[in-house]
């Protein structure tokens, strides 16, 4: 049997957090068509389910299975650029984000199959929840859940950021959620900035309407925080607990202010 595109666990909160990056699996029909450095999959947001496992009794839980070398879930299914003028990887990678084939000689993704395969498929069910959540409350808060190398010369200069929040330049969600998103993360201990490299993916660009009332938030998380990034297998327990609580008062505080926000829209 073909493997299922996600997993997914209900909630009756407000809250959906998405994990479209975090997949490793790899059809066989594909599998062959990589060489050894798409084989690698070394753009995977490694780990970032774990970092949130905490919270998965409390929220509703979509997390994609398959690689990202599969199919882009953030990408923007008409195949325009997330970033004009900066480099990036398309809806179906043909590099990695060091600019490598990921493909053997002769080989090539067939995008419009996958498209149809694999894209639609997930966006119909996460399309699905967020439309379920705002039934039940008026209101739904997708948290867009990855993380990133710390360095990646071909996308950004330097160290990038611990946390790096994304609403779209503000767009994606109202301000007063986007602050306090913002004072939960900036205090930490933590580098954070705020729409800065990576101001949110398709998925926050397409989802986050909050005119009416569906807000998003994309959180990339340098992996530096949580693992040995030359040993990405790796998942670091000690690294990763300080993390974890701010991100348990990220969530509290999105939380909270649903709440309040509820309130005022009644």
């Amino acid at each position: 049997m073909p493997k299922p595109l996600f997993i997914l666990q209900e909630n009756g909160g407000v809250v959906l957090l998405n994990f479209p990056h975090s997949g490793t699996y790899i059809p066989d029909g594909i599998a062959v068509q990589l060489n050894d450095c798409g084989k690698e999959i070394a753009d995977t947001d490694w780990h970032v389910p774990k970092l949130y496992e905490f919270a998965k009794d409390q929220v509703t839980w979509v997390e994609a299975t398959h690689s990202r070398y599969v199919i882009d879930l953030n990408r923007d299914p008409s195949g325009v650029a997330l970033y004009q003028g900066q480099a990036g990887t398309d809806l179906c990678p043909i590099t990695d984000f060091s600019g490598n084939a990921i493909y053997m000689a002769g080989n090539s993704p067939d995008t419009k199959q996958r498209k149809t395969q694999y894209f639609t498929a997930y966006h119909q069910q996460l399309a699905a929840q967020i439309e379920r959540i705002k039934s039940l409350h008026g209101i739904c808060i997708m948290v867009d859940c990855h993380s990133i190398a710390s360095q990646v010369p071909r996308l950004f200069d330097g160290k990038l950021p611990d946390l790096n929040l994304g609403t779209f330049s503000g767009l994606s969600c109202l301000p007063a959620l986007a602050k306090t998103a913002s004072e939960a993360l900036q205090n930490s201990g933590f580098s954070f900035v705020s729409d800065g490299r990576f101001k949110g993916g398709w998925i926050t660009r397409n989802y986050g309407q909050p005119e009416k009332d569906v807000h998003v938030l994309q959180l990339e998380i340098s992996q530096s925080c949580y693992m040995d990034e030359a040993r990405p297998q790796e998942y670091d327990p000690a690294k990763a607990k300080a993390l974890q609580q701010i991100l348990q008062q990220l969530l509290q505080a999105i939380n909270a202010w649903a709440l309040t926000h509820k309130e005022i829209i009644r």
